[in-house]
């Protein structure tokens, strides 16, 4: 039996305006989650405007843990309380299947509604 060795994680982020685009390629797990968390948050404190919209697209994603459903939590809550909103694009078949699972995919891509410029949601809760 031949095992196939795991498929290499790629994060790579880019601004373009009011959008924060983070690319996303090989397993988001235990082992890669922190990665993907410490490099959007690195893009959203880099002392810029905050962005209007981060967009993660999944396109070379090839699996993904509870780890990984954790840290997209975690973006999220970085995310809203910047004003910003979540977009998951270009989800593979294991992607769905667990936001499915988890029901958190409308959580996860809501629009924010109210946040001050100091991060803080305005509106209640």
């Amino acid at each position: 039996m031949t095992l196939t060795p795991p498929a290499e994680f790629t994060v790579a982020a880019r601004r373009e305006h009011a959008t924060l685009v983070v690319r996303v390629g090989g397993e988001l797990d235990y082992d890669t989650s922190d990665e993907l968390v410490a490099e959007v948050v690195r893009h959203l404190t880099a002392g810029l405007p905050p962005p209007a919209a981060v967009r993660l697209n999944f396109g070379a994603l090839t699996w993904i843990d509870s780890s990984g459903l954790s840290a997209l939590l975690m973006i999220h809550r970085r995310t809203s309380a910047l004003g910003a909103t979540l977009h998951l694009d270009d989800r593979p078949e294991i992607l769905e299947r667990l936001l499915r699972v988890t029901n958190v995919l409308d959580h996860l891509t809501a629009p924010v509604t109210g946040a001050d410029p100091a991060g803080q949601r305005t509106d209640p809760v």
